[in-house]
């Protein structure tokens, strides 16, 4: 097995291919990230499309794990907020692939997440995950702090609500991933 690459991911055919499955595949598995069960090809295909436009201006960045040549994984660390909250990023659409999960390639999606986020100048990280089944243990080990739940926050992608948990971590340029 290859080394696993992490880079950022630019509008093309085949990414958007390899994003769309990953994305319907994460869904069809149960996870919360904004999309219903089943997920067509063409709306998961226009969500990437739409993302990797917002990434061309600068307003987040999508990064993609590569393993052999497969897109392993994926995470995107939203960029554009308002002029009184220039410090902070958010992350969103953590998915690792099925036949790649426990390899540690969420962990290192995250920490490129957080070292981009601290070259872009930002000093805080949130994000949400869902409160069942979400990655609350993985946010946890990688020195996030819980704010709070919300109940009842989402549909899960097979139906009935889920409620979903608030997560921040300063980052002020340290490197406290390890």
């Amino acid at each position: 097995m290859n080394a696993l690459e992490i880079r950022v991911l630019s509008d093309d055919a085949t990414t958007v291919a390899m994003l769309a499955d990953l994305l319907i595949e994460t869904v069809a598995a149960g996870g919360s990230v904004s999309f219903m069960h089943p997920l067509p090809v063409e709306p998961a295909r226009d969500f990437w499309r739409k993302s990797l436009a917002a990434a061309a201006r600068g307003e987040r960045a999508v990064l993609g794990a590569w393993q052999d040549g497969v897109l392993a994984g994926t995470v995107t660390l939203l960029l554009d907020f308002p002029p009184n909250q220039p410090h902070r990023a958010e992350i969103a659409k953590l998915m690792t692939g099925r036949n790649h999960r426990g390899k540690g390639i969420a962990t290192r999606l995250m920490r490129a997440a957080e070292e981009l986020a601290v070259e872009k100048g930002r000093t805080l990280l949130v994000l949400d995950t869902a409160s069942e089944a979400g990655a609350a243990g993985l946010y946890e080990r990688l020195g996030f702090t819980l704010t709070g739940a919300i109940p009842d926050f989402a549909l899960k992608p097979h139906g009935g609500l889920t409620g979903t948990l608030i997560y921040w971590k300063r980052i002020a340029g340290a490197r406290t991933l390890s």
